[in-house]
């Protein structure tokens, strides 16, 4: 069925839902940055440095290719090593946690 017998309002739709998707693509990832900043912190106040540095380096080292492929304008891939680090340093915070109870429980 060619473009022109659909109705104006499914076209319409159509078109939306393609910029949207574009729009991701092309958007800086400021929000996944910014998240991923804010738990790595979380994770070394916990911490994570001492506690679960293999996960806290892994964060780190994701944020810094974050930041490289922002700053090439490459935003998808940004955007995914943005989402990897903050997800690292969430489990760097959480082996920090477990090893923390875990001594605090042996005292």
């Amino acid at each position: 069925m060619p473009l022109s017998n659909l109705p104006i309002l499914i076209k319409a739709l159509l078109i939306t839902a393609v910029l949207s998707v574009t729009a991701c693509e092309t958007a800086p990832p400021v929000q996944e940055m910014s998240d991923a900043r804010q738990a790595i912190a979380v994770a070394r106040e916990a911490g994570a440095a001492e506690h679960a540095a293999f996960h806290l380096k892994a964060a780190e080292d994701y944020l810094q290719s974050a930041e490289q492929k922002l700053n090439e304008r490459e935003y998808l891939q940004a955007r995914r090593d943005a989402k990897q680090a903050k997800m690292k340093a969430l489990d760097a915070l959480k082996a920090s946690e477990t090893s923390r109870a875990a001594l605090e429980d042996s005292q």
